[in-house]
């Protein structure tokens, strides 16, 4: 770097001074607790003005009738504000993040209490390259993915401990467990949840065009496993050249003390060894059990019909808060920190008072993203986007490249991954077979668009509980700079995500996944002229 004359501030360089901007503007935005409020208002006033407009699109689903519309439905009269009052604490208690989060913390608060997540971080830290930390922390992210929520309720605060400890920048740490875990979403070695979920409306969505056609669950796991390895480099070479040099020293006189404890690096006592023997005992038993109930053929935890193990994903939420109930207390028995169930239940209570801000949060976020879905809004700004792409009659390859944009800026929108595919796939996949590419090839670039703008989106379900992390190192911290810190990650993970993509597919000739292909051959391809390449 350029340190310029004696006496003078190095020179900061264009990508750090835009950064500088992002932030700026963002921290110009009202409290996180605050703007949601403003949102949900203004999502009111909105869904009013669009309704008296008589507002609509095509109707896009499979399942809609013939000339079906969706219309923009207004929030302003009787039938709104009842919906409205109605449905403010359902809206609240069914917000689907809040109570994977309170659960999680339950037993991650006594594993915390008891001293095991600080024996573990130092038991990592001690002695690690540095570099070598950063490129474990997101690789661990991507893989996170397929224990469901487990990488955002565990992992990204344990990141932000673990460079505390090595003497860096916390918030670095929680951005590179955020870009691996949300950034790199799609990406994994493993078939997660999500795949199912979005093969079947991929399948649905191709058979408006060929109705016996299939999709499996592992559709794009050949791309998606290569892509672990892409995020794993892209997001360690930013964390380390881009976000945590623009970061700088860290400051800790705005932090919550609690969190400070951590930087204490005393080696591990015996005792403490003792009790992460222990602890590691317990967790064997725990991952036997959870084999047991998952593995075998007609196990409890796999569906009786079907036979997947989608019962067991759906239960990986419980499986956290007994993974970590049973170590935590097992560590805390043996070094003396934990004696009998009073402990247990101090340690459960901090841990939730501790998500004070983050309850609060998502009260007024759960209003907002309840009226945006009542509103029809949200389908529509997406519908309208598909409709401008589909009318630039784009058909080579090049395609893919306004696709995965449009993708990228409708989830900014709508943070669900399911139901922004629910409502794009009826359109592109059968515009996309109809000029000559497979539906596992369109949903893997469906995949890279949904992924790398979830970290700047306040739309997405956890941001506000990464908001909430971060706090803790930094109480003045605002949505401007988490949005600035994550943006480099975004930017990095489109341009080497799409280059991965055309050198995979149209390059090499690489399938997405097993048994696929990339060009789609049909007598209605061959009639309409199928471009091929």
């Amino acid at each position: 770097m350029d340190k310029g004359l004696p006496g003078t501030a190095p020179k900061r360089g264009w990508f750090t001074r835009f950064l500088d901007g992002v932030e700026w503007l963002g921290n110009l935005l009202p409290h996180p607790v605050t703007l949601f409020a403003v949102l949900a208002l203004l999502m009111v006033l909105l869904s009013g003005l669009f309704g008296a407009m008589g507002v609509s699109v095509p109707d896009p689903r499979p399942s809609a009738a013939e000339g079906a519309s969706i219309e923009a439905v207004s929030l302003l009269n009787g039938a709104g504000l009842r919906r409205i009052l109605e449905n403010l604490v359902p809206n609240f208690v069914n917000f689907a993040p809040l109570g994977v989060v309170l659960v999680a913390m339950l037993g991650v608060g006594i594993a915390e209490k008891s001293g095991l997540l600080s024996a573990v971080v130092r038991g990592i830290v001690l002695g690690a390259p540095r570099h070598v930390v950063t490129v474990a922390i997101v690789f661990a992210g991507v893989v996170s993915n397929t224990a469901g929520e487990m990488g955002y309720v565990v992992l990204i605060p344990l990141a932000g401990a673990i460079f505390l400890a090595l003497g860096r920048h916390p918030l670095a740490g929680m951005a590179a467990a955020f870009s691996g875990v949300s950034g790199g979403y799609s990406a994994n070695l493993l078939i997660g949840t999500i795949d199912p979920l979005l093969a079947g409306i991929t399948q649905e969505a191709a058979r408006l065009i060929d109705p016996s056609y299939e999709v499996y669950a592992t559709a794009n796991w050949y791309f998606m496993a290569a892509s672990t390895f892409m995020i794993t480099a892209v997001g360690s070479l930013v964390t380390i050249h881009i976000v945590e040099p623009k970061l700088g020293r860290y400051d800790d006189s705005d932090a919550d003390p609690a969190v400070l404890d951590n930087r204490t690096m005393a080696s591990i006592s015996t005792i403490e060894r003792k009790g992460l023997a222990v602890a590691g005992l317990a967790a064997v038993v725990i991952f036997a059990l959870m084999a047991m109930l998952a593995l075998p053929e007609g196990a409890p935890l796999r569906d009786p019909v079907s036979g997947n193990s989608q019962p067991f994903f759906r239960s990986i939420v419980a499986f956290i808060f007994v993974f970590f109930l049973v170590t935590g207390f097992a560590y805390g028995r043996v070094t003396g920190s934990m004696r009998n169930d009073r402990d247990v239940i101090d340690a459960m209570s901090t841990a939730i008072s501790s998500l004070g801000l983050y309850i609060v949060l998502v009260f007024f976020a759960a209003q907002f993203v309840a009226f945006f879905g009542w509103s029809n809004l949200g389908v529509i700004t997406a519908v309208t986007g598909a409709d401008f792409l589909i009318n630039a009659q784009l058909t080579g390859p090049i395609v893919f490249v306004f696709f995965i944009i449009m993708c990228a800026i409708v989830n900014l929108m709508l943070g669900s991954a399911s139901a922004q595919w629910a409502v794009t796939a009826p359109i592109f996949v059968p515009m996309l077979m109809l000029v000559g590419y497979t539906p596992e090839l369109i949903q893997a670039a469906y995949r890279i668009g949904d992924s790398v703008t979830n970290i700047i989106t306040p739309m997405m379900s956890y941001f506000g509980l990464i908001l909430a992390w971060a706090s803790r190192y930094n109480r003045n911290l605002g949505i401007g700079t988490l949005i600035a810190m994550m943006l480099p990650y975004s930017l990095f993970f489109f341009i080497f995500w799409v280059i991965l993509f055309y050198l995979w597919v149209f390059a090499l000739g690489l399938p997405v996944g097993p048994g696929t292909e990339t060009y789609y051959i049909s007598d209605v391809c061959t009639a309409l002229g199928n471009i091929r390449g």
